[in-house]
C-alpha cells in the first residue's frame, strides 16, 4: 500500500479491530470477502489485494516518476516479475518472520516462535542470494530505473530494518540498496521530501 501513501490522492483510512473481528463483519466482507486486509474503495470500486490496489493507484494517478513502466512492453513486463518475485519468493520466507516477531505477539498475544523465526532467516539468505545475483548486473529490480517493483518490497522490511531481517539484507550488499532507498528515492522523484528516518547504513539523501 506504498503507492497510497506516496502518490495517491487524500484517502478516509477505516480502522479495523482485528481484536473485535471487525474483519468478519458483513460490512467488511462486502469490501473483502476474504475477511482480510487490505480493502480499498473509490467511488462504487471494491478493491482487494495490496499488490493490485497499488497498480491501480499507480495508473489512475499517473506521476512522471511512471513507476508501473507502462508505454514499455520490456520494461513494464520486468516489472511484473520482479512484483511476482516479491510475492512467491521474498514475501513467502519474510512473512514468517513480520508474524512471529510482531504481528502476533503484538496484536494476538502469541509468543514468538524462535524456531520458526531462525528457519525463514535462513531461508531468507538464500532467497536474498538470488537478488543479490539479479542485482548486481542492474541497479533496480527492472533495470536501470526506480519502478512500482522496488518499492513492493518497502513495508515489510522496513518494519525491521533495524532487527534480524535488516542483519540479513547487510549481507547482501546490492538488496541492502534496493530496499531500504527505494521509497526514499521515489519520494525524490515526485518532489516530495522524506517524513522519516532512511535505515541505517543507506548513504543516499533524499531531503
Amino acid at each position: 500500500m506504498a503507492p497510497v501513501k506516496v502518490f495517491g490522492p487524500a484517502i478516509s483510512v477505516v480502522n479495523i479491530d482485528f481484536k473485535a473481528l471487525e474483519h468478519k463483519s458483513p460490512e467488511h466482507l462486502k469490501r473483502n470477502p476474504f475477511g482480510q486486509m487490505p480493502a480499498f474503495q473509490d467511488g462504487d470500486l471494491l478493491l482487494l489485494e495490496s499488490r493490485a490496489i497499488g497498480r491501480y493507484i499507480l495508473r489512475k494517478y499517473k506521476t512522471k516518476a511512471n513507476l508501473p513502466r507502462e508505454g514499455n512492453l520490456s520494461e513494464a513486463t520486468m516489472v511484473d516479475i520482479g512484483i511476482e518475485m516479491e510475492r512467491h519468493q521474498y514475501y513467502r520466507v519474510i512473512s514468517p518472520i513480520v508474524y512471529g516477531c510482531l504481528f502476533n505477539p503484538v496484536l494476538d498475544g502469541v509468543p514468538t516462535n524462535q524456531k520458526v523465526v531462525d528457519d525463514s532467516l535462513e531461508k531468507l539468505k538464500k532467497v536474498l542470494e538470488v537478488y543479490e545475483a539479479r542485482l548486481s548486473q542492474n541497479t533496480y529490480l527492472g533495470g536501470d530505473f526506480l519502478s512500482f517493483a522496488d518499492l513492493s518490497y518497502f513495508p515489510f522490511t522496513y518494519l525491521f530494518h533495524g532487527d534480524t531481517v535488516r542483519i540479513a539484507i547487510r549481507q547482501v550488499p546490492s538488496c541492502e540498496g534496493m530496499v531500504g532507498w527505494a521509497r526514499g528515492e521515489a519520494l525524490h522523484q515526485e518532489g516530495h521530501r522524506w517524513h522519516c528516518s532512511p535505515p541505517e547504513g543507506i548513504s543516499r539523501s533524499f531531503n
